[in-house]
């Protein structure tokens, strides 16, 4: 007898280990969009020298541009869970003493520039170990759900709830800017070391730490589909950095241009996590349909014009709606970038090759945030947003016009055989 079947896709599920590790990065991301608006929104009461605000920016990213190559060979020779535990216990330790200097009104730009500096470093462990993390607590085909539904969360907490909380943490006292965050910190190691156990230490290696070094720097060297992404994400990132390191002065206060009260700002950024979570959902049915490297740099090229409406539409209900785009545009573009590198690089070479990655596209960062404020300064903030605009749109064109499908493939290929 012959019988007919519909075929249908059966998604394997993503497990309870991932659920944990997910919530661990909510409660951390909270932490942070409180950490991280809250902080500018300090230092507004401290200074409007646009050079002074976007020394913030630098710190925040400084430590990936020092530390991203030693973190990843840190999270490539230890267990991965534990590295994240440390990190988070030693942020939770720093955000102690951030809350003790606020509370004795010791608090001043140099103080603020270095809890966030220090902040940062946390960030860097903690950040590569989660990363490094996702593809051994999945299944490969879901990787891409996954990263979505990770980013999803990380702006959700980060931006829509972190963000509008720090407003109403300051309102309250900057004591409890540093405070909450601590207490979350705490939470979330409770609920990794309960929820995601076993050991996830990476293949053992004879070699060096400056061996290890050296290997993930060659191997995103030469990789064509790495090397493309990671000179593009770090140009990309450093434009971005210098245009929203100051762009809390365009936005807040009287003497800004949109005018918009400090309490408020923070609902703006909701509004950018509001479009982060739809371009999570939307993903990995996009990728399904169409050409997932076209959808990628689709999102890439989209970010030139949102970013230019502030600048010509000077007015909340159209920062908004570039707010919105530009959140659901940058998640889809960057959890499909995520999954490819997930899927082009053996699982061993995860931590090293992402801190080797990343060590240039976030350590750009810094430089683009004392760029952007030394700009501001001298030239005044819409040159630097069209500037800043500029360079993003020319960055979009190399891995467009480098990296094809092809190239992807014979990546991934390439990993296989490894394997």
């Amino acid at each position: 007898m012959t019988t007919t079947a519909t075929h249908q896709t059966v998604l394997e599920p993503l497990g309870p280990r991932f659920t944990a590790l997910l919530t661990t990065t909510g409660l951390a991301n909270l932490g942070d969009g409180i950490v991280q608006m809250g902080a500018p929104l300090v230092a507004l009461t401290l200074t409007r020298s646009p050079g002074q605000i976007s020394l913030l920016a630098a710190a925040t990213w400084l430590p990936w541009l020092l530390l991203g190559l030693v973190g990843g060979v840190v999270v490539d020779r230890t267990d991965r869970r534990s590295a994240q535990v440390v990190a988070l216990l030693a942020r939770a330790a720093l955000l102690a003493a951030g809350t003790w200097a606020a509370l004795a009104d010791a608090l001043t730009m140099p103080v603020l520039v270095g809890l966030v500096l220090l902040y940062g470093i946390t960030e860097v462990f903690a950040d590569l170990a989660q990363t490094s993390l996702v593809p051994d607590l999945v299944p490969r085909s879901r990787l891409q759900a996954a990263n979505g539904r990770v980013l999803a969360v990380q702006q959700v907490c980060n931006a829509f709830v972190g963000s509008p909380l720090a407003g109403a943490m300051l309102a309250l006292g900057t004591g409890w800017v540093f405070g909450v965050p601590a207490a979350m910190a705490v939470v979330a190691v409770v609920v990794l070391v309960r929820g995601v156990r076993g050991g996830y230490r990476p293949q053992r290696t004879t070699t060096r730490p400056a061996a290890d070094v050296r290997e993930g720097v060659r191997y995103v060297a030469h990789h064509p589909v790495l090397r493309t992404f990671v000179v593009t994400g770090g140009v990309m990132n450093m434009a971005s950095t210098a245009y929203f390191a100051v762009f809390v002065l365009w936005v807040v206060g009287d003497g800004s241009r949109v005018g918009m009260r400090a309490e408020h700002f923070p609902l703006l950024t909701a509004v950018l996590a509001v479009g982060a979570v739809a371009g999570s959902l939307l993903t990995e049915r996009l990728v399904r349909t169409l050409p997932e490297l076209a959808v990628m740099y689709a999102c890439w090229f989209a970010c030139v014009p949102l970013m230019l409406v502030p600048v010509l539409f000077p007015t909340i209900p159209a920062l908004s709606v570039a707010m919105f785009f530009l959140g659901l545009t940058n998640t889809v573009g960057n959890t499909i970038s995520q999954s490819l590198r997930q899927r082009i690089v053996p699982r061993a070479l995860l931590g090293r090759t992402s801190g080797a990655g990343r060590t240039l596209a976030y350590g750009l960062m810094p430089l683009g945030a004392v760029v952007g404020g030394l700009v501001a300064e001298h030239a005044g903030l819409p040159t630097l947003f069209v500037g800043a605009t500029v360079v993003t749109g020319l960055a979009t064109l190399y891995p467009a016009l480098t990296v094809s499908r092809r190239t992807v493939e014979v990546a991934e290929r390439a990993n296989t055989d490894l394997a």
